[in-house]
């Protein structure tokens, strides 16, 4: 069966506009499909992401990845990031699988499959293609103060008020019907 409904609006439309800067991955191409591996069918891989070009007084980044196709009023939370310091610029393929992957003071939110931990994209069959917005934020602050049982939409709120920049790459998958 398909699905035929609206596509979502894209997320960052609605928010306040910042700047951008570079966001690059070995894994992902912007606006194409992205390998089954990466996924929650196969071998739920978070994908590599490099960026550069952020402004010179970003104290720590943010990173995250939102499916606003997800058959939900409020989108799909796959992946959050906290608290990445400045001199941390990339996440190495599988960076997603615990905080035990990450650098310093990063750590995982968890996301809205339960875990914290990246979980891959697993749309129903037949919804066609979903986007999947990865996002860097450079943030004007050290640490959010937040802690790893805060919801992933609460701490977009957060992110938003302490955003210097932002960098997107959206990749899309679907299971056919």
């Amino acid at each position: 069966m398909n699905i035929t409904r609206p596509q979502a609006p894209f997320p960052y439309d609605l928010m306040p506009q910042v700047p951008s800067f570079t966001l690059t991955s070995p894994d992902l191409t912007d606006g194409q499909p992205m390998d089954s591996r990466f996924t929650q069918i196969h071998d739920n891989l978070s994908p590599a992401l490099e960026w550069n070009g952020f402004p010179e007084e970003t104290q720590s980044f943010v990173v995250s990845c939102f499916d606003p196709d997800a058959p939900t009023p409020s989108g799909w939370w796959h992946w959050t990031v906290l608290d990445i310091p400045v001199t941390m610029t990339r996440l190495e393929q599988g960076a997603g699988t615990s905080d035990l992957t990450l650098e310093g003071p990063a750590f995982h939110l968890r996301n809205d499959s339960r875990e914290w931990a990246w979980s891959g994209p697993y749309p129903p069959a037949g919804d066609g293609p979903h986007r999947y917005v990865f996002a860097v934020h450079a943030l004007d602050v050290e640490s959010l103060e937040l802690d790893d049982e805060t919801p992933a939409t609460e701490a977009a709120a957060h992110i938003s008020f302490h955003c210097l920049a932002r960098a997107i790459l959206t990749a899309t998958y679907e299971v056919p019907a």
